[in-house]
């Protein structure tokens, strides 16, 4: 494993970053794509999440490993459930294959998917034998992944009979299930999200003139590097009226002293975020809806020392690392003692120990690794672990970074 430093230096007062297009639209574009009767061209995001994605729904090959790609496994075993004649075995990485997966196998067996563990039983790897579901009612636990949900909305329209989804217990990440219904009745499927039940009705995907948005996700790192710097930065292309969910941190980071403002002229069209006076002492956040900002907002609030209650983190520890665990262990070697309580809230009180400044270790976990890059603003130097895992999500993040005046060189 290779470490970095990172180097603060001048940081301009002005920046302009393109950045990477979606990777939760694109997945699902892609995959709608290929159930489309007639596929299009899409320029989706050059990530590795949406390479796999793309090679595996390509791929004639009976064993498909699609590495850390965990949308891609969830929304593939529902894709591959509806190949007729075709029998795939579906893989992952070591950690991939600790991923529980059973509450979706339940779900499409119910609707007359053939599906065997090749493997730990409610984990990958899966033996998938492709057939013509049935459609009909299925109930679903709504509180452990929405990915779960999406994968069955977009095969629902090639079933013999409309599905309806039944939504049980608590819900995680609405905003995702929406982008999924939004880009399904683009694409002409007849969608109904209710509180508790999704309706799908059958019929054809048809894909044309469809543009991928940049990713708001992404978009966060550069929030946390206004704050941390005082810059101003200007996102490419960035959308308003976007389908992700993550849009909405635009008027969470206004409380923390990062402003939006949305333009389109002829020089330029996106968001411009630059800093602004603010009044927050402690942060009271729940993110069910928007997990993967998490780590932006735990480091960035540690760095702006201001104490903070994070909750709705109950799908954190089974992402590509238990990124709760990771949080506070990685903290810590910069000073922050926080803790994790009923394993869905990460807590700080303002506590702070000695930093050691050891490397931060990343977890083979893209958003460890460009939550902690901007704390080099702060402490001037910072050690990295595997910077490449950034190539998940945002391969040229390191490339945007040195645009702030950091250099960045492996030391080890």
């Amino acid at each position: 494993m290779s470490t970095y430093l990172l180097t603060a230096g001048v940081v301009p007062q002005k920046v302009e970053i393109s950045l990477p297009l979606s990777k939760s639209i694109s997945n699902r574009a892609l995959l709608m794509n290929a159930l489309s009767p007639c596929p299009a061209d899409i320029e989706y995001a050059k990530c590795d999440d949406a390479d796999s994605m793309l090679a595996a729904l390509n791929s004639e090959d009976d064993y498909v490993n699609i590495g850390a790609a965990g949308t891609a496994m969830r929304f593939l075993t529902a894709y591959f459930a509806t190949r007729q004649g075709h029998t795939v075995t579906l893989d992952g990485s070591e950690r991939m294959r600790k991923r529980p997966i059973s509450p979706l196998v339940n779900a499409l067996r119910t609707l007359g998917a053939d599906i065997e563990y090749a493997g730990e039983e409610g984990f990958p790897p899966l033996r998938i034998t492709g057939k013509k579901l049935v459609g009909g009612n299925v109930e679903i636990n709504a509180g452990i992944s929405s990915q779960f949900i999406s994968a069955l909305m977009m095969i629902g329209p090639t079933m013999s009979r409309p599905l309806t989804i039944k939504l049980c217990g608590s819900q995680i990440s609405r905003p995702y299930i929406e982008m999924t219904a939004s880009l399904m009745r683009r694409f002409g499927i007849a969608v109904e999200v209710k509180e508790a039940e999704i309706n799908i009705g059958c019929g054809e995907y048809s894909i044309h003139d469809f543009k991928i948005e940049p990713d708001w996700s992404a978009a966060t790192y550069w929030y946390e590097t206004v704050a941390m710097t005082g810059a101003e930065i200007r996102l490419n292309a960035l959308e308003k009226q976007s389908l992700q969910g993550d849009s909405q941190t635009a008027k969470l980071f206004s409380r923390f002293g990062v402003e939006t403002k949305f333009i389109c002229d002829n020089e330029f069209s996106g968001a411009t975020v630059s800093p602004v006076q603010r009044d927050e002492r402690r942060a009271e956040i729940d993110l069910g809806s928007m997990p993967d900002t998490a780590q932006t907002f735990a480091v960035m609030l540690c760095l702006m020392g201001v104490p903070y209650t994070i909750t709705g983190l109950s799908t954190l520890p089974n992402k590509e690392t238990d990124r709760l665990s990771a949080l506070r262990n990685e903290l810590k070697k910069l000073g922050y003692i926080v803790t994790i309580s009923g394993g869905d809230t990460l807590i700080w009180d303002g506590d702070t120990a000695e930093p050691t400044f050891e490397p931060i270790d990343t977890y083979k976990d893209h958003r460890m690794a460009m939550a902690f890059a901007p704390a080099v603003f702060k402490f001037k130097t910072l050690k990295i672990n595997d910077i490449g895992v950034v190539s998940k999500s945002y391969p040229t993040f390191w490339d945007d970074l040195a645009k702030m005046g950091v250099t960045i060189k492996e030391v080890e």
